[in-house]
């Protein structure tokens, strides 16, 4: 069955191959322009002034995705953790922003949350405004724009726990120009990038975007970096984020690392590669349970072509959503063992289930699958460092759900 299924998508892997290969001559370009060395590598203590190795990747990822500067550290311990400095850094009390698109669970207490150091609580207010099938309401994100004139748009490219796509480079370029079109020129225009990065040859911020931010523990990281996350974009922008992050006058002028660096310079530079076998990984899976009736999403053709690396297969029961997720972690390197169960996890607005039998703890790059336990019994698949191990284990799942 794998045969032939690799036959049919012969021309959309030849595509994701291009890709890759593009992306990694960017990465590698910047990594000679920033003459990386073993330098780079050692690590640092104390307050970690002239940290060769944190300022180096600094300006790799601001020159991967064409900013004027950016900020890299292993001290932000996750997407949410980056996405919560860069909104607090760039808003003030009383300050409006708009968010397009539903922003992940875990972003819900960081934005309407109570008595938790939330944006609500220093009266930051928020309006979320939902896509349908990735179908903007121009006329209600216009609106938004001319009342609440919100400061900062927030535009979330993945889909989450959402029933949709995830938004397109040419999607988040007609949002962003009909934003800059409809309100004021100084609005600041931030994309939650997580799960996005090199999956095509461009970036938010090469289609208008101020602002980009993730996780090293997923695309960018390459399956190697063991923490961190990056928020890159303009210079003056950064800079208010970098004094939210550390304390201001200070910026990114310190923080120390007392391990190496090499993780995170070599996972940087496998990361198109890496990406390359997610993506491969999503679009295998897809079409085998397409062709034993699920629903899926992302559609596969080369008209449709991924957008983030995070396959979606609708199973509407429980009982098959919670055998898939069993299945992925029996099929991971590590914990193999484990049978995971739903569970109340913190900063979620369902329980859930998660595999993920990785060797960096929760990294979504791996191969992965996480779902919240509700209709319609939603799983979303994601990663897979190598494009045989998605194999492997897409072979035992089948056994499993042919029986």
């Amino acid at each position: 069955m794998i045969n032939n299924i690799e036959k049919n998508l012969k021309d959309i892997f030849e595509a994701i191959d291009d890709i890759a290969l593009y992306n990694s001559n960017k990465v590698l370009n910047a990594f000679k322009k920033n003459r990386v060395s073993t330098q780079h590598f050692v690590p640092t203590t104390g307050y970690g002034y002239d940290d060769l190795g944190r300022d180096t990747l600094c300006k790799l990822i601001a020159d991967i995705f064409s900013t004027e500067a950016a900020i890299f550290s292993p001290l932000i311990s996750s997407g949410t953790h980056a996405l919560y400095i860069a909104l607090s850094g760039l808003l003030r009390p009383k300050d409006a922003f708009l968010c397009i698109g539903k922003p992940y669970d875990t972003l819900n207490d960081v934005i309407f949350g109570k008595n938790n150091n939330s944006l609500k609580d220093f009266e930051i207010n928020c309006e979320i405004i939902e896509t349908d099938n990735n179908k903007f309401d121009f006329e209600k994100i216009k609106q938004e724009l001319n009342i609440n004139k919100p400061k900062l748009v927030l535009i979330t490219r993945s889909s989450g726990y959402s029933w949709r796509e995830a938004l397109k480079l040419s999607e988040i370029s007609q949002l962003i120009s009909y934003i800059r079109d409809n309100s004021s020129k100084d609005v600041i225009i931030l994309v939650d990038n997580c799960y996005g990065e090199f999956v095509s040859k461009y970036e938010p911020t090469e289609v208008g975007a101020d602002v980009i931010v993730g996780s090293f523990i997923k695309n960018i990281g390459g399956g190697i970096a063991p923490t961190g996350a990056y928020i890159a974009g303009k210079e003056k922008l950064i800079e208010n984020i970098a004094n939210r992050f550390i304390a201001p006058s200070i910026g990114m002028e310190i923080g120390s690392y007392n391990a190496s660096y090499v993780p995170f310079f070599q996972g940087l530079f496998l990361a198109p590669t890496v990406v390359k076998n997610a993506l491969k990984s999503s679009i295998i899976f897809g079409y085998a349970f397409e062709q034993l009736g699920y629903e899926t999403l992302p559609k596969i053709n080369l008209n449709n072509f991924p957008s983030d690396i995070i396959r979606a297969i609708k199973f509407e029961s429980k009982e098959k959503l919670i055998k898939f997720v069993q299945e992925i972690q029996k099929n991971s390197p590590i914990d193999s063992f484990v049978t995971p169960e739903p569970w109340a996890m913190p900063g979620y607005l369902h329980e859930v289930i998660m595999a993920s039998g990785s060797f960096t703890q929760g990294s979504s790059i791996e191969l992965s699958a996480d779902a919240p336990i509700k209709p319609p019994y939603i799983a979303y698949l994601q990663g897979s460092l190598t494009y045989e191990h998605a194999i492997i284990a897409l072979n035992s799942i089948l056994e499993k759900f042919n029986d």
